[in-house]
């Protein structure tokens, strides 16, 4: 039996989510800590992997100071749970670095060392996060098309709405997806975000033959900006907020997705990324 085989049957229940936008600024990361920890919350245990090479700032956000990274998962000096930091609610982040790339290609070295690593913590999470970076690299749809849902997040600008329509029209036509889900940030109101979401789903259902599934939208928020520069996820600084109050029902949406259905958690995940 072979490993990814071999990792089937333990791996069924965790849930992989991959969280991209089509441009930077628009609370890719800022999303994935408010979610991550609002499932925590909620008593899920969660993982996230900060695949933004070059411009990893998960742990910056949240006031973190690594002292390894998975450059030293890959150079053999550590594993994978002397590298994890712990963040709020008890979720584990695996911090970014040079060598991420390589985990995308199909056969690599460091492919294997993160998968035979990382299948000791099969029956100790439920979801597994990808914050990818931000644009429309190999890096980045090698992982959201591997995952069991790719997340778009986008905002209502112009700008943003454009590019997260070119992501999802590069994982279509190149890599047959048709199943994306949105989550727009920074909205004034619900008039707003479901005129942008019927807006982009029109054009995807027209042009690409996309289904895309409305899972929210966060409010404009003082308090998020306010906690940003406190180090903090908004649903731990301020919960009662408006901006809060909306990551914790996106939260409640995702865990009932049913994503298990689709596939075979992380065992299908790195099949993914091996078949390339």
């Amino acid at each position: 039996m072979d490993q990814a085989s071999a990792l089937q049957k333990s791996t069924s229940s965790v849930k992989v989510i991959a969280v991209a936008s089509g441009k930077g600024g628009v609370g890719k990361t800022n999303t994935v800590i408010n979610l991550a920890t609002s499932l925590a919350a909620m008593g899920d245990r969660v993982m996230v992997l900060d695949a933004d090479l070059g411009l990893g700032n998960l742990d910056v956000m949240l006031g973190l100071a690594p002292e390894y990274n998975l450059q030293h998962l890959f150079s053999g000096e550590k594993n994978l749970d002397e590298i994890i930091v712990e963040g709020p609610r008890g979720i584990k982040i695996i911090p970014a670095a040079s060598g991420i790339q390589e985990v995308t290609h199909s056969g690599t070295r460091e492919q294997s060392i993160l998968m035979e690593q990382m299948s000791q913590f099969a029956e100790k999470i439920d979801y597994l996060f990808i914050d990818a970076a931000a644009g429309i690299s190999d890096m980045v749809t090698s992982f959201v098309r591997a995952a069991d849902a790719a997340l778009i997040v986008a905002t209502p600008e112009p700008t943003s709405m454009t590019d997260a329509y070119a992501l999802m029209k590069v994982l279509c036509n190149r890599y047959g997806e048709k199943k994306f889900y949105l989550l727009l940030n920074q909205v004034s109101g619900e008039s707003e975000a479901r005129r942008v979401y019927t807006h982009l789903s029109r054009v995807g259902e027209k042009f690409l033959d996309i289904t895309l599934v409305f899972l929210g939208y966060i409010p404009k928020d003082t308090n998020v900006p306010m906690a940003v520069c406190r180090q903090q996820a908004v649903v731990e600084y301020k919960s009662e907020s408006p901006a809060s109050q909306a990551f914790v029902e996106v939260a409640r949406r995702l865990r009932r997705l049913p994503l298990r259905s689709k596939s075979g958690g992380l065992q299908y995940f790195w099949q993914r990324l091996m078949d390339g």
